[in-house]
C-alpha cells in the first residue's frame, strides 16, 4: 500500500495548528516506518515532510489569502494532470489540511480540524464561509473517511455536515515530549497567552480580566506571543511579543506562572498541553474541545467573563504545584507516536 500524504496547501507560519498536527503526524510516520508513506509538499515548506520520503511540487504556487487560495486550488483543478502524473501508484491520499489539492481518483482520508465557520459564523467573512463549504464541507462530504483531532469536532461533523459516523475518527494530536518539558528556570511571576489575535481567540476579555488581576497583583504581567500580538502593545503590564521562535515559546512556557487560553473555539488546542509538559499551571475556557483535552488538569472557566477569567487564574495559581503535578501526568498520554498509529489503522481500513 502507498499513500500520499498531500501538503500542498501548507503555508508555514500561517497555517497555525492544522500545520503542527501535518508535521507531527510525517514524522511520527516516518519514525514508524511501517507503511509506504510520501509527502508531497509546497516549494515554501520543503521540510513539511519530516524525514518522509518528499516530493517538493513546483506546479503549486501556493497562496496566504482567502482570495489566493481559493486560486490556487482552482488553477490546480485546470492542471489536474500535470499534478496526477507526480502521485502515479498511490493507493491512498490523505489531505491533513482539509483542502484536497490535487484531486485523484484514489480514496481519500480528509482530516478536518474543526467547524468554526459553521459554529461561530459571524467571525468570518462572506468569502471565507463560501471558501470553506467548497473546500471543508464538500471534502469532507466526499471522502472514504474522515479524521477529526478531538470528539467534540465528531459530533459537530456529523450532526452538521450529516456524515456517517462510522467513517469519522477522532485521533487526538501528540505533544512533542523531546522539547516540552519542565526546564530548570524558576517560575516568574507572569501569565502567557500564545495565540494569534483571531476573534475567536478572546484577547479583549482576556486584557480586561487582567486588569482586574493587577488591581489585587500588581506584580503580575501577561505575555502576549503569536503574529499580530503586537497591536497589544503599551498596554498596563502587558508585553507583546510578536511571533517568537520555538525555541524562546518553549522557555517561555517553563517559567511562566501560568498559561491562560480563553479562546472561545477550538477544534483541538496544543498549547494547554504543551504547557501541561512543562509542568506549567493551565487556566482554560470551558468551550470547544479544551475541557475533551484539558480534563481535570487545568482549572476551566467561562471566557465570555473577564470575572470568571480572573478568578480561574487565581485558582490556577494557588493551586500551582497540584496542577502542574496533574498537567505532566495528562501531557503524558498525548503522543504523536499514538497518533500515527491510529492514522495508518485509517488508511489500511480505506485501502480496503
Amino acid at each position: 500500500m502507498r499513500v500520499a500524504l498531500s501538503m500542498l496547501t501548507l503555508v508555514p507560519g500561517v497555517s497555525g495548528g492544522s500545520e503542527t498536527y501535518a508535521r507531527g503526524v510525517a514524522g511520527a510516520l516516518a519514525a514508524r516506518g511501517t507503511i509506504d508513506v510520501t509527502a508531497f509538499v509546497p516549494p515554501a515548506a520543503p521540510d513539511a515532510g519530516e524525514g518522509l520520503p518528499t516530493e517538493v511540487v513546483t506546479e503549486w504556487g501556493g497562496a496566504t489569502t482567502t482570495a489566493g487560495r481559493a486560486l490556487s486550488v482552482a488553477l490546480a483543478t485546470v492542471r489536474s494532470r500535470l499534478f496526477r502524473r507526480r502521485f502515479g501508484g498511490i493507493d491512498v491520499v490523505h489531505y491533513p489540511l482539509t483542502v484536497p489539492v490535487p484531486r485523484l481518483d484514489a480514496p481519500s482520508v480528509v482530516t478536518l480540524h474543526d467547524l468554526q465557520h459553521l459554529d461561530l459564523p459571524e467571525l468570518f467573512g462572506r468569502a471565507t464561509r463560501a471558501y470553506r463549504r467548497l473546500a471543508y464541507d464538500r471534502a469532507a462530504r466526499r471522502a472514504a473517511a474522515v479524521v477529526v483531532p478531538s470528539e467534540f469536532v465528531r459530533e459537530r461533523a456529523v450532526a452538521l455536515l450529516g456524515l456517517d459516523a462510522g467513517r469519522v475518527r477522532a485521533i487526538p494530536l501528540g505533544v512533542d515530549h523531546g522539547r516540552f518539558r519542565p526546564g530548570p528556570a524558576s517560575r516568574e511571576p507572569f501569565l502567557l497567552y500564545p495565540a494569534r489575535p483571531w476573534p475567536h481567540k478572546n484577547h479583549e476579555r482576556l486584557l480586561e480580566a487582567f486588569a482586574l488581576l493587577r488591581e489585587a497583583r500588581p506584580e503580575l504581567s501577561l505575555v502576549l506571543t503569536g503574529v499580530g500580538s503586537e497591536r497589544f502593545a503599551g498596554r498596563p503590564g502587558v508585553e507583546a511579543l510578536g511571533g517568537v521562535a520555538g525555541a524562546t515559546l518553549v522557555d517561555l512556557l517553563q517559567r511562566a506562572a501560568c498559561l491562560v487560553f480563553p479562546s472561545r473555539y477550538e477544534g483541538f488546542g496544543s498549547p494547554p498541553l504543551e504547557a501541561m509538559a512543562c509542568g506549567t499551571p493551565v487556566a482554560a475556557a470551558r468551550a470547544g474541545s479544551i475541557p475533551e483535552v484539558c480534563g481535570d488538569a487545568a482549572v476551566l472557566f467561562d471566557p465570555r467573563d473577564p470575572r470568571a477569567i480572573a478568578s480561574g487564574v487565581e485558582e490556577a495559581l494557588a493551586r500551582s504545584e497540584e496542577l502542574g503535578a496533574a498537567g505532566l501526568e495528562r501531557a503524558a498520554t498525548f503522543t504523536w507516536e499514538r497518533a500515527a498509529e491510529a492514522h495508518e489503522d485509517v488508511y489500511r481500513a480505506v485501502a480496503e
